[in-house]
């Protein structure tokens, strides 16, 4: 995740704010005076900096029309790190926050005349935007799959349950169980030209992968922020990486990814997610076994490219083109 020497930040004001849902809060920001705030696009995300210090990614999922606001739906994580539960229990409506310029990795492709969207939980807030977007410019055709828990657990249910979306959107509740769980197959069997964008935990993003993978590469397009990073493996096993062009060799820790291992060298590498899911850090690979835990390789380029936030050394250890 970018820091904020790497992302300067600016104070807005938090003029509203509410529980939509179970545990997930809606946040409106603006400037201070009123003035116009920075465009953004469909599917572009903020770096906020809570009370407390940690900087985390939201999802805008207001229209990219307003220039007046941005708003953001915050879940509250009580097993995380933290950052979710200072924005949402020591923001007050008056006080400023530091928020970064939008970004977006998770960007519609131009003069495609249909979108399938699929979002599980707070993943929605992305794809809100998107289809606010598509509805009121007419841009393209869209249906939206929105899978939740329950129905108290998902955040803009009435708005997305309104009649103005009567055939373009379906909420699905498995309410916990695998037996009621949606099946996408149908959904995703014939491609028809469609271009589609999920967000959500990793297992539904791997499971749509695994579904989609007669797409074209192009086509399928993924986000989750790092939420649901991949965790490392107790089988995960230390290796070298070996940089051509600079000569170089880098030892990786079991419990550290290769991005990480090469900044702590003083290496400058680009990235933004850092969960294997926007394409960023996509490096050359020389030579090795690669264990690819990334959502955006096509198969025919895992030979040759490496997503080095997440995937690591199979067996032996890497030659990397850095």
């Amino acid at each position: 995740m970018p820091t904020s020497q790497e992302t300067p930040l600016t104070p807005l004001r938090v003029v509203a704010k509410a529980e939509i849902a179970s545990d997930i809060h809606r946040l409106e920001l603006a400037r201070a005076d009123g003035g116009e705030l920075p465009e953004f696009t469909p599917g572009a995300h903020l770096t906020v900096r809570a009370p407390n210090g940690l900087e985390r990614k939201y999802s805008l999922c207001n229209d990219p029309a307003e220039r007046n606001r941005y708003v953001i739906a915050v879940k509250r994580e009580a097993n995380g790190e933290g950052g979710s539960i200072s924005v949402v229990d020591e923001t007050r409506v008056g006080a400023d926050l530091l928020v970064s310029e939008p970004r977006n990795d998770f960007p519609l492709a131009p003069n495609i005349p249909n979108v399938l969207l699929i979002a599980g939980g707070i993943g929605v807030t992305p794809i809100l935007s998107m289809i606010r977007h598509l509805k009121s410019t007419g841009a393209a055709r869209f249906k939206l799959y929105y899978l939740t828990r329950e129905a108290d657990m998902t955040a803009f249910r009435q708005e997305l349950a309104a009649p103005e979306f009567n055939g373009q959107v379906v909420i699905h509740h498995d309410h916990g169980d695998p037996a009621q769980m949606l099946d996408l197959w149908p959904v995703l069997e014939k491609p028809l030209g469609r271009h589609l964008y999920c967000c959500g935990p990793r297992p539904l993003m791997e499971a749509v992968r695994d579904m989609s993978g007669h797409w074209s590469s192009a086509a399928v397009h993924f986000e989750d922020f790092g939420s649901s990073k991949p965790a490392h493996k107790a089988e995960d096993k230390p290796f070298s990486v070996t940089l051509r062009r600079s000569g170089g060799i880098i030892e990786i820790p079991a419990d550290v990814s290769i991005l990480d291992a090469l900044r702590a060298n003083g290496l400058a590498v680009s990235s933004s997610c850092e969960s294997g899911t926007c394409g960023t850090c996509k490096t050359k690979l020389i030579s090795g076994d690669v264990d690819h835990r990334d959502l955006v390789l096509a198969e025919h380029e895992k030979a040759s490219n490496i997503m080095i936030c997440v995937s690591r050394a199979a067996s032996g250890d890497l030659v990397l083109d850095l």
